[in-house]
């Protein structure tokens, strides 16, 4: 309301209606009709809470609850005058939710999962039902201890506990935790069982087993055709025939143009183009139905320069509610990366954006039940947050203990595996550069190359490292095929799909498709006109089928030819060794190789099968094999 004793005296509150990523916020404002002795108040929803002066400003700090909070501001002079702000509207993001907390405990052969520390929604309301299910494709059924022989589909109480099984494999339980209000959590954890005895899963240095067995997919789904996510689930057959089982879409959350989307306008919104939240829920549905996980892109690191609360901190400055939400220089101008200034970083250091992100990661594991996420340019949230991964890593473990989390981040940097991520990216220590983009560029040192893109320079990789390997991604420009051609194309591939790491077939790779990710906006040509797609396939059912093919086992050969590179995969100590031969030039040599130690079985008995083409070659009794290379070709060498 106005002071009557001059019209021009009045109390503000800065910044205008706005989001809140916390429960209790900083509010300020300005008043110019205060006087000796006078009070200022802010009333929230009725309550009172002091603000703090600073001559014409003043501060408080206040509790909000869900939904929509009614802000004024009032200075109540000694002589009962009022002097009242206009309301502002500060809307919770967040939701007064219980917590399911999960602690596992082993002991004798019997787990014991206690859920008691689950914690209460902020909004008292008491837990007032624990309920426990085992998910249905453990590699068997859980028995309650004490009840021989009757199978756990759900069972009610705060601790639980069940017989270990004799079955090896990972075993996972959901606790589902519900209030007097009828608010619910949910969490996942997990207990393994390895030679028939039972263990804790040490997260920061184990993946999950479908991790270390992933074939992932690239999916553009404007590419694959015009129906967005639709196009997506009309190719998810053609997919798992392919033997792909797990996909990774590049982001699907709102951004103001078409293109990849790496501008992020909503992190709780899709783009329009792909179609609705009930489109995706199906895609992913109809993923799963047939084992196929789905993981998202997601961009932590910045938002497009046209999200609303950037554009809010450029009309009103540093009285905007989210001039704090992005990092910003010494002139106190939003920083980027790069030529990127369409893409302002984030600011961590302020925890409501902290929260905002882990909310935006958690509202589609929780909602959509995606399966793990692409953390697109997560090295810049590394130099400006180190220490928000582990936070974000164990957050995301609470609701789904098998996700897998890939860093878009060169996995020569030890920090990714030691702060949460299960795989991070083929490149050099240069920011977005592939450790092979040299390599296949003449044929003289081809093989020098390979090993040193492949060995780090020799220096090796943290003993946890897991790498994402590709020929093609979105970043990747013209496609490896039209770069090197059709021979480079199907030794490369055979390289991919039997290194240790995560492969990664990116969209139309399998079909020798020729397009540039960025400068294609529709769908692509699905003609196999080079005859790929059964060789892709045979080479991803031998990944899959070959134990030494899918392990972390390997050892680089010198096979003493130019062009032709060789290695060893073996699944355990000197067990089922496999030798691959990659013969990059167009010349047929016979290779002469003395094999060490851990490959020496080969040398034993009468023949090698080679698992790509079905061919068998015979042994004529000495430790040094002799194998005749075709031109441009692989040989994937076992015992028959």
């Amino acid at each position: 309301m106005a002071c009557t004793q001059n019209p021009d005296a009045h109390i503000t509150l800065l910044g205008g209606d706005a989001d809140a990523w916390t429960w209790c916020k900083q509010i300020r404002g300005r008043c110019a009709c205060s006087t000796e002795g006078s009070v200022i108040y802010l009333e929230t929803d009725g309550a009172r809470t002091p603000a703090v002066r600073e001559g014409d400003a003043f501060r408080a700090t206040i509790s909000l609850s869900e939904g929509q909070n009614r802000v004024r501001a009032i200075c109540q002079h000694p002589d009962g005058e009022r002097f009242v702000s206009e309301p502002v509207i500060y809307t919770q993001r967040l939701r007064s939710r219980p917590r399911a907390v999960i602690h596992i405990a082993i002991h004798d052969g019997v787990v014991a999962f206690d859920g008691s520390a689950s914690a209460a929604s902020l909004v008292p309301a008491p837990i007032t039902a624990y309920v426990w299910t085992a998910r249905a494709s453990n590699p068997a059924p859980l028995v309650l201890e004490g009840a021989e022989g009757e199978r756990l589909s759900q069972f009610v109480g705060p601790q639980l506990v069940v017989e270990a099984p004799a079955a090896d494999g990972e075993y996972y339980v959901s606790l589902l935790v519900v209030d007097a209000c009828g608010r619910s959590d949910r969490s996942t954890a997990c207990f393994v069982v390895r030679e028939g005895s039972p263990g804790l899963v040490a997260w920061e240095r184990e993946n999950t087993a479908w991790v270390e067995q992933a074939i992932v997919y690239g999916v553009v789904p404007h590419n694959l055709g015009t129906a967005g996510f639709r196009s997506v689930t009309d190719k998810l057959d053609y997919l798992r025939d392919l033997g792909i089982n797990a996909i990774w879409l590049c982001p699907i959350n709102s951004t103001p143009s078409a293109g990849h989307g790496y501008a992020v306008t909503d992190y709780f919104e899709l783009r329009a183009d792909y179609g609705s939240k009930a489109d995706l829920r199906e895609l992913v549905n109809q993923a799963h139905d047939r084992g196929i996980r789905v993981l998202m892109d997601f961009v932590p690191n910045h938002s497009s320069s046209q999200h609303r609360y950037l554009q809010d901190a450029l009309e009103k400055g540093a009285e905007s509610p989210y001039y704090c939400f992005y990092d910003r220089d010494e002139a106190g101008q939003p920083t980027h990366y790069f030529h990127w200034e369409h893409l302002p970083n984030l600011n961590y250091s302020n925890p409501e954006v902290e929260t905002w992100m882990l909310e935006a990661f958690n509202y589609w594991v929780r909602e959509f039940d995606v399966d793990g996420f692409r953390v697109d340019a997560v090295w810049g949230v590394k130099q400006r947050r180190p220490e928000f991964a582990p936070r974000w890593r164990r957050e995301l473990q609470q609701i789904k203990a098998d996700l897998l989390l890939l860093a878009e981040a060169g996995a020569r940097d030890p920090y990714y595996f030691d702060h949460g991520y299960d795989a991070a990216y083929d490149w050099t220590d240069q920011l977005g550069h592939w450790a092979m983009e040299a390599v296949f560029e003449e044929r003289e040192g081809i093989v020098e190359r390979l090993h040193a893109a492949l060995t780090n320079e020799g220096r090796g990789f943290h003993p946890d490292a897991l790498i994402f390997r590709f020929l093609n991604n979105n970043d990747t420009g013209p496609r490896f095929i039209t770069r090197y051609g059709l021979g480079m194309t199907r030794v490369a591939a055979a390289m991919l799909l039997t290194l240790p790491g995560i492969p990664c077939v990116y969209t139309g790779q399998e079909v020798g498709a020729e397009f540039e990710p960025y400068k294609t906006p529709g769908p692509i040509s699905w003609e196999d006109t080079h005859g790929l797609r059964d060789y892709y396939k045979r080479l991803i059912a031998l990944r899959k089928e070959v134990p030494s093919l899918h392990s972390r086992r390997w050892l680089l050969l010198d096979v003493g030819q130019g062009e032709v590179c060789a290695y060893l995969r073996f699944s355990g100590e000197g067990g089922d060794p496999v030798l691959v031969l990659l013969n990059y030039s167009g010349d047929a040599p016979e290779i002469t190789l003395a094999l060490p130690p851990e490959g020496r079985s080969l040398c034993e008995g009468d023949a090698l099968r080679d698992l790509l083409v079905g061919e068998t070659l015979a042994l004529d009794g000495s430790e040094t094999l002799r194998v005749p290379m075709n031109p441009w070709s692989a040989r994937i060498l076992r015992q028959p």
